[in-house]
């Protein structure tokens, strides 16, 4: 499910312009937000969103560390009369790279303290690992349970060497554990551990002024991927849901996300969120009631994205992780009781109705 008007035609209230438009947009009083360029075809652009307190800046992400979003990071700080070196902070939502690595990069170049979720170090460990000796890429192993084996290939195909630029993916200074209260200067911010779309996700809310720095957790016009994270988690899909109703319970706040315009509502788009899943798992179930089937196989039977394209239709990132989400949604089938899975040796998955 997505909101009535598509990510690609999206105009944000903040600046009136489409939400890539370049600019350091005020958001409210002191908050800016700088959409940087992404470069992959889907995504257009991340938002990083600018906090003035009295020591400095702090940044909630920090984007993709590509030259072209460095330049305009520097470009729209300079526009509201700052630069690096007034970055002292950055708390990062979630360990993906278009929230990431210009974090760690700045951070370590600065001095900045960059803040993450602790639950993101099994990912940064095996970063940190002897990555190149790994037999195959570790989605792909994922790939193969979920019975995608020819995107896996195509998948492990694609990959490099095996060598991996840690100048990108450096620990960092901070570990966000559970719930924490972080204090801005005159500003409250109120970080909330929401797993899901990764272990380690966190959103911060500033509820003096109504506004939720969401992260990937709560998209106005997307849904968030699930189960597209190593290393895997048992219930990426329960996770998330679960965090939805966590956030939820928060009051009704306007959405900053990361990816997508303002708007002006977490709890009518988090309720739309879990409607959508809810859906999905009806039709999950309903894909079962033939026999038995891996997740591939289940996907094959679904419609992806607003335009319900068809699996075979998707580009082969994509099959990848459609097969991935609804493989999570077939495991929390089983956690409900409404399925029951088998694995054989090989590590291949397959899931049949209960009873």
């Amino acid at each position: 499910m997505t909101s009535s008007t598509p990510t690609a035609y999206a105009v944000s209230p903040d600046s009136g312009e489409h939400w890539t438009a370049e600019g350091a947009w005020p958001v409210a009083d002191g908050i800016f937000r700088i959409p940087l360029p992404l470069p992959m075809d889907g995504l257009k652009a991340v938002n990083v969103y600018v906090v003035a307190s009295d020591d400095g800046l702090v940044l909630v992400d920090g984007g993709w560390a590509i030259p072209e979003a460095r330049e305009l990071l520097d470009r729209c700080l300079r526009s509201i009369g700052s630069g690096f070196g007034d970055i002292r902070r950055f708390l990062v939502t979630h360990i993906h790279r278009d929230h990431f690595t210009m974090a760690t990069v700045l951070g370590h170049e600065l001095g900045a303290d960059v803040a993450l979720g602790i639950d993101e170090k099994p990912g940064l460990d095996l970063f940190h690992s002897d990555y190149g000796s790994l037999p195959e890429n570790p989605f792909v192993t994922v790939l193969r349970t979920a019975g995608a084996a020819d995107v896996a290939e195509l998948w492990d195909r694609g990959r490099n060497d095996g060598e991996v630029d840690l100048s990108l993916w450096q620990y960092p200074d901070t570990w966000l554990e559970g719930d924490v209260t972080i204090p801005l200067g005159t500003r409250t911010l109120d970080a909330v551990h929401t797993p899901g779309h990764t272990p380690g996700h966190y959103v911060f809310a500033d509820r003096a002024d109504g506004l939720l720095f969401a992260g990937d957790h709560v998209l106005p016009t997307i849904t968030p991927s699930i189960g597209f994270t190593v290393p895997p988690t048992p219930q990426p899909l329960g996770d998330f849901m679960a965090s939805l109703t966590k956030v939820r319970a928060l009051p009704d706040l306007r959405i900053l996300p990361a990816h997508g315009p303002v708007a002006p509502s977490s709890h009518a788009r988090v309720d739309e969120l879990l409607v959508h899943h809810e859906h999905r798992l009806d039709l999950c179930l309903a894909a079962l009631a033939g026999g038995r089937h891996t997740a591939a196989e289940v996907a094959t039977q679904l419609g992806w994205t607003r335009h319900e394209t068809a699996y075979d239709d998707l580009d082969v990132f994509a099959r990848g992780m459609a097969a991935m989400e609804t493989k999570a949604h077939l495991e929390l089938l089983v956690a409900r009781g409404l399925a029951v899975r088998s694995e054989a040796a090989d590590g291949l998955v397959s899931f049949a109705a209960a009873g």
